[in-house]
């Protein structure tokens, strides 16, 4: 059997030439930097051990996406530690996200921005979505591995984060916007790593669990975020300053950028495309059935990534309006206090996140996924149709169930990607950026007749959302269930230590690798 050469890939489709040189779509949407399924069968028989995935965990230089390094065998007891610094991320990214819902109102009163307007810096934040994960964002985690994206993002955040100062002293709203745009694309080039780098640092029996507890860190700091802005922004209610935002985001500037030095000291594992692969191949045993598919007919993915898109335009327009919805239902109440009942469904929120990841110890993701979708539809419509302190409960209760359905999605809609993963999730990703489509809509309709009734934007995108575990329910049951009986990496922490040298590759698994190789591809053309 041959192996084919990046100039012969099948995924690679010549789209013309120039002085002597072919160019290909593939290198362009960033196929050329995944590995070819026999590239991934060549290196399994000589997978490196935990210890040398251990030992190459300090390595500053990129890895190959291509190459094999053994981290698809790392166990609970090994993921902790870089499980537990890139979860300092989520904080940052909630934090952040939490000053935008708030800052939306501020903008409104200081700057005298309708609700339409001040929906904008949503847009620019969440626009950012789409452009970084598709492009510069994707292409570095492919071609230089998660460590220099986590820095690459972090950096870019970092100068997002000075660019409000500059804003801040011309009162300029358009300053704001871009500002925030930059602030998005590092956030986003962020979250293109490290969500799905916390999908699959470990057994994938446990993916949806470590994703959900690390994801709970982000809603913390979106519930400190409007505690800090109650206190900060609204302080004085008749107090149009933007000193405060400036001194907040120049201090969030110098913590970002002490983290992306300590980012690039810490011991990382690597975890490649190939390391998918071989990873998917090992757990087929379990009935996950994976077969090695072209991205294009990964039908499962796309449909993520649209109820992706969907619930997170229609969760980031509800927290967008959230305090306009409660200044609408209870007259009379303060911006000051309409932000500290932002706080309490933020709260809800993240105790959510935790409560989530609790049940997942007991039940299925995908049972809990459509059980918090339904509760979801349910307090939506609730919402629409109460007034007063009633209102303002179901709103917030939708808060409480939205806690789980971005990382629940994210991860099941990996499954089965294999050496498609880094560039499925930076798909997934992009979709964040309905958050710039949602936010609008709603913020045109608020305008024309009243923040109630514009409920009925987000209602219309969680029902779409509501279709995929529906979906998965009904016909992925048996695959999904598969990857919770996984041994991947459940294996060498039962039988081998890091010393040892064991890289999860028990007498059985050695024995399924030998026969999957020599026989078949299990590869879908």
């Amino acid at each position: 059997m041959s192996q084919s050469g990046p100039s012969v890939r099948r995924d690679s489709i010549k789209v013309g030439s120039y002085g002597g040189h072919e160019y290909r779509l593939g290198s362009i949407v960033g196929m050329e930097t995944e590995p070819t399924l026999e590239e991934v069968y060549q290196q399994m028989p000589r997978r490196p051990s935990v210890a040398e995935v251990k030992a190459q965990a300090h390595r500053k230089k990129s890895i190959s996406n291509r190459h094999v390094t053994g981290a698809s065998q790392i166990t609970v007891r090994q993921s902790i530690f870089p499980i537990c610094l890139v979860t300092t991320l989520f904080f940052l990214w909630g934090f952040a996200y939490g000053l935008l819902d708030v800052l939306n109102s501020h903008f409104q009163t200081t700057l005298g921005v309708t609700k339409a307007q001040g929906a904008g810096l949503s847009g620019a934040y969440f626009g950012a979505y789409f452009l970084a994960p598709l492009t510069y964002a994707g292409w570095i985690v492919r071609r230089y591995g998660y460590r220099w994206t986590f820095i690459t993002g972090l950096c870019i955040f970092g100068v997002g984060s000075l660019m409000f100062w500059p804003s801040g002293v011309k009162r300029s709203f358009g300053g704001f916007v871009g500002s925030m745009f930059v602030v998005g694309s590092g956030l986003s080039t962020l979250e293109t790593s490290a969500n799905p780098y916390i999908a699959t640092c470990g057994p994938p029996r446990y993916s949806e669990l470590r994703l959900n507890l690390s994801q709970s860190f982000q809603a913390i700091g979106s519930v400190v975020a409007p505690l800090l802005a109650a206190q900060v922004f609204f302080k004085n209610v008749n107090d149009t300053s933007l000193a405060t935002v400036q001194y907040t985001y120049l201090a969030v500037a110098c913590f970002v950028f002490i983290l992306a030095v300590v980012f690039f000291f810490a011991p990382i594992p690597e975890i490649t495309d190939s390391d998918m692969a071989d990873g998917e191949e090992q757990g087929r045993d379990f009935d996950t059935g994976y077969v090695d598919k072209p991205l294009y007919k990964q039908y499962v993915l796309f449909w993520g990534v649209a109820a992706q898109f969907c619930y997170v335009g229609s969760q980031v327009a509800i927290a967008n309006f959230f305090i306009n919805y409660v200044q609408q239902v209870r007259p009379g109440t303060s911006q000051s206090t309409a932000s500290n009942l932002l706080a309490v469904a933020q709260s809800l929120f993240a105790i959510g996140r935790f409560f989530s990841s609790l049940c997942m110890r007991y039940l299925k993701p995908r049972h809990v996924l459509w059980l918090f979708m339904s509760m979801i539809v349910l307090f939506i419509c609730c919402a629409m149709g109460v007034a007063g302190n009633g209102g303002i409960a179901t709103l917030s209760l939708v808060l409480f169930f939205e806690s789980c359905i971005y990382p629940t999605i994210f991860t099941l809609s990996l499954r089965g990607l294999g050496r498609h993963t880094k560039r499925g999730a930076s798909f997934i990703v992009s979709s964040v950026c309905g958050g710039a489509v949602f936010p609008p809509i709603l913020g045109v309709v608020a305008d024309a007749r009243d923040t109630q009734i514009a409920m009925c934007i987000p209602l219309i995108g969680f029902v779409v959302s509501w279709s995929f575990p529906l979906y998965l329910n009904l016909f992925k049951a048996k695959e999904l269930d598969g990857y919770l009986k996984s041994k991947v990496g459940i294996v060498a922490g039962e039988n081998a230590s890091v010393e040892d040298g064991v890289g999860g590759r028990d007498e059985g698994t050695e024995k399924t690798v030998g026969v999957t190789f020599g026989q078949s591809f299990h590869k879908e053309e």
